[in-house]
């Protein structure tokens, strides 16, 4: 049985408080063709191998169905047996597989507009609980301080103990300009955290540019349908604004969740001249498959240094392996997620979909980073309390293994520049706390400028404080430095 799929790369289930990756349009069997009892019998019965065993367990779960129909305190209708079987079907096999029933799947399909009214963060159920994956730049979520790692326990003092993640979801949407109030755990924190939002229709944009003198600034937020192409208008922008003399980039991945693979195929092709991009293997051989390189470089052999952390994952480690793994940038920052797995979703017409792990994926050097994370060449902390601790993919239940790559560490490297041997592995005492939204603040991007204008042989002068060069006054002799902005220029949202 063929079946046409949409590859997906997000770490997350991406239900309406947060934009999710733009899907293909697909075809699958009706539901009543997979099941039907009389076709799916004879199929089973042709199976020498399988079909007495196979038999055995469908009528222990029909037993076990007219039981709880018969038995259970309240009545329950059939199609909330059978879907609550289904969410424990495809749900238990790793932690990014799921069913999704025709509700389910009409919201996500509205997600993946590019607006919605919630959050603006990305959550996963862990253990029976809601974690944050990732919070989405310029949402509510974001500029309230939520924190990859945080647990919801609770939603305007209601608790979520037992609900699913699609329930948990639900309570956290709301009509636009209303007030929500989330409980969180954080790590380090001696009580819980009381943190009130209003919610919004949130416009998802994913690309945001500054420029610091002459080096180039891009952060991409997510990978969706029009990433690769805000991407390429972002570097034009930003080159015509260096009168054609930009000497540097610093590509920003933190907190980059994942998305499509092709957009992540895109913009690696976009810095990367030739060879290998990323590969996949599943289980069948004819679906394995390998993307090369089209001979461009948009940068014209630019040196590129690319920001990464625990929340970069998915489509963002492709990107951050295949230019580590050929030696086109310089990665700085902390150790990514560590989500090596391709999913598809299939939609089954009439009754929702399922989103089901088909697939490893593999770096140029073929590594696969599952559960692993991609090592930064040069380690820098983004606050002097940042210990290391993260929520990774090794630290979900019942992870898919690392298997099928003949290696698991990049190739060593000889190419750094030696700058990096004095870059601080953290911000000193007097560093102001972190906001990624302010580059004042952010330690890892002025590390990276550093390293960015060693690698372009100009002199170790970074802005102050990385203002943006638009902020920089023109005459020093008479003018005194203006401060940093609270967050670089960016482009109009794109849909």
């Amino acid at each position: 049985m063929k079946l046409r799929t949409g590859l997906l790369l997000g770490t997350a289930f991406l239900a309406g408080i947060t934009a999710g990756p733009t899907l293909e349009a697909l075809m699958a069997p009706s539901l009543g063709q997979m099941i039907s009892s009389k076709a799916f019998a004879k199929e089973v019965a042709a199976d020498p191998d399988n079909h007495s065993e196979t038999l055995r367990l469908l009528t222990l779960f029909g037993t076990v169905l007219d039981l709880v129909r018969a038995e259970y305190v309240e009545p329950v209708s059939d199609k909330d047996l059978i879907n609550n079987a289904l969410d424990g079907m495809v749900g238990g096999l790793d932690p990014h597989s799921s069913y999704m029933n025709e509700k389910q799947f009409k919201d996500m399909q509205i997600q993946i507009s590019g607006k919605f009214g919630g959050l603006g963060v990305q959550v996963q159920q862990q253990n029976g609980h809601i974690r944050v994956v990732s919070p989405i730049d310029g949402t509510p979520a974001s500029r309230a301080g939520l924190k990859p790692g945080d647990y919801i326990t609770e939603v305007d003092g209601k608790s979520l103990e037992g609900m699913t993640l699609d329930q948990a979801v639900t309570k956290m949407r709301g009509d636009p300009g209303t007030k929500i109030t989330l409980t969180i755990i954080r790590a380090k924190e001696p009580k819980p955290l009381k943190i009130t939002m209003t919610r919004e229709v949130v416009h998802v944009q994913v690309v945001r540019s500054a420029l610091y003198g002459n080096i180039g600034y891009i952060r991409i937020s997510e990978f969706d349908d029009d990433t690769e192409t805000a991407m390429h208008e972002a570097f034009d922008k930003l080159k015509a604004k260096a009168g054609g003399k930009l000497q540097g980039l610093v590509l920003d991945l933190r907190l980059n969740p994942g998305g499509k693979l092709d957009q992540a195929i895109s913009v690696s092709d976009d810095f990367i001249p030739e060879g290998e991009i990323v590969s996949i293997r599943g289980r069948h051989a004819e679906n394995n498959r390998r993307w090369d390189a089209k001979g461009t470089d948009i940068t014209g052999k630019l040196p590129i240094v690319v920001l990464i952390d625990g929340g970069s994952a998915s489509a963002s480690e492709i990107v951050a392996g295949a230019l580590q793994d050929h030696r086109r940038a310089v990665l700085l920052g902390e150790k990514s997620f560590g989500k090596g797995s391709v999913q598809s979703l299939i939609p089954v017409p009439g009754h929702g979909a399922v989103r089901l792990t088909t697939a490893r994926y593999y770096t140029p050097s073929g590594r696969s980073i599952q559960a692993l994370g991609i090592a930064p060449d040069i380690m820098v902390k983004e606050s002097k309390e940042d210990d290391g601790y993260g929520y990774r993919e090794a630290d979900l239940a019942h992870i898919i293994t690392n298997t099928g790559g003949n290696k698991n560490k990049a190739p060593v490297r000889t190419d750094l520049p030696s700058i990096s041997t004095s870059i601080p592995n953290a911000p000193p005492e007097n560093w102001p706390r972190f906001e990624l939204s302010k580059p004042a603040t952010d330690f890892q991007l002025q590390q990276g400028l550093r390293v960015v204008r060693a690698m372009a042989s100009l002199p170790d002068e970074a802005l102050p404080l990385g203002q943006p060069a638009a902020d920089k006054p023109s005459d020093k002799k008479d003018q005194k430095p203006a401060p940093a902005p609270a967050a670089p220029p960016a482009p109009a949202p794109k849909h």
